[in-house]
């Protein structure tokens, strides 16, 4: 069962990712992954009164040698002229993470993260940084909450993944190139790296810990993942992203649930507008009966998809 932090670390792997592409050096040495190199994955169509949504799933870290462009995709892609992703891409984006962080991702000055962890952990913690390698002193001065965060995307990119070939960032690439279209955001990076914060520290602790663990453990298989994705399969996609929250139903709420819903809405009000939206976020939150597709065909909108 896919464990609690990396079901985290996937849902915010884009802000993971950009904190690891701004502060730690590439991986090297670790294997390709086996999956299928010719992705097919899943595309909403939802048709509202005046606009069109088409819906894409993202799996933010991606085999730089993954093709995942379809002649159903291209046509979205083509007829778009706007194009929505979870947070604002760009500079604009980095920026505000580096601002958020700066206020509230590093301990007081004098403070080191190793000064905050029992003998015990800190054996995790050392175990973590040599599954990883990122560099500790990246780590020294963070709250375990980044720390952690970094620490799970540095696992990620040891196994051979692009932070750059991650779709979003593909599809926004794709956006500028073409030109002539304008972007929205569904959050800000603030509001995203909030639902990561805890406010108690003895709690943010304990949180780090049972994060090392289950690093350590490595029951996030990020291939398995990637092939359900690759291959369209919906159903497996929510089995791996969504069904081990039954064990913290207060998380699946806060993490998915409701964040699902306030995207729906949005979308609900685009589609009031004369416009082709391309939407490109997490495909976690796009499947299963509580994923933003169903949420807008029980809402009455038409939905073509799988």
């Amino acid at each position: 069962m896919i464990d609690f932090m990396s079901r985290m670390l996937a849902a915010f792997a884009a802000l993971a990712c950009t904190l690891l592409l701004a502060a730690a050096p590439a991986s090297k040495g670790a294997s390709a992954p086996a999956i299928p190199t010719q992705a097919h994955p899943a595309l909403w169509t939802v048709h509202g009164s005046k606009g069109t949504a088409y819906l894409l799933g993202s799996i933010h870290i991606l085999p730089p040698q993954m093709r995942w462009r379809t002649p159903q995709l291209d046509a979205a892609l083509i007829t778009a002229d706007v194009f929505v992703f979870e947070i604002p891409m760009g500079d604009t984006q980095k920026a505000e993470i580096q601002e958020f962080i700066k206020q509230n991702g590093m301990l007081p000055p004098g403070v080191a993260l190793p000064s905050l962890l029992t003998s015990d952990v800190r054996k995790d913690y050392i175990a973590a940084l040599n599954l990883t390698h990122v560099p500790p002193e990246l780590l020294t001065p963070m709250r375990p909450w980044l720390a952690l965060l970094m620490l799970d995307a540095g696992h990620v990119s040891q196994q051979h993944l692009s932070i750059e070939s991650g779709l979003d960032r593909q599809v926004y690439a794709f956006a500028l190139k073409r030109g002539g279209v304008t972007f929205r955001a569904l959050e800000t990076p603030e509001q995203q790296l909030k639902l990561l914060m805890p406010e108690d520290q003895s709690l943010e602790v304990e949180e780090f810990d049972a994060g090392l663990k289950e690093l350590l453990n490595e029951t996030l298989s990020v291939n398995d993942l990637i092939d359900a994705w690759a291959r369209g399969d919906v159903k497996k996609l929510n089995d791996l992203m969504n069904s081990g929250f039954k064990e913290n139903p207060k998380a699946e709420k806060t993490l998915f649930e409701d964040r699902n819903r306030a995207w729906a809405a949005q979308l609900g009000s685009m589609l009031n507008q004369r416009h082709a939206y391309f939407v490109t976020v997490g495909a976690g939150h796009l499947v299963g009966p509580k994923g933003v597709p169903a949420l807008l065909r029980a809402a009455g909108y038409k939905v073509d998809g799988p």
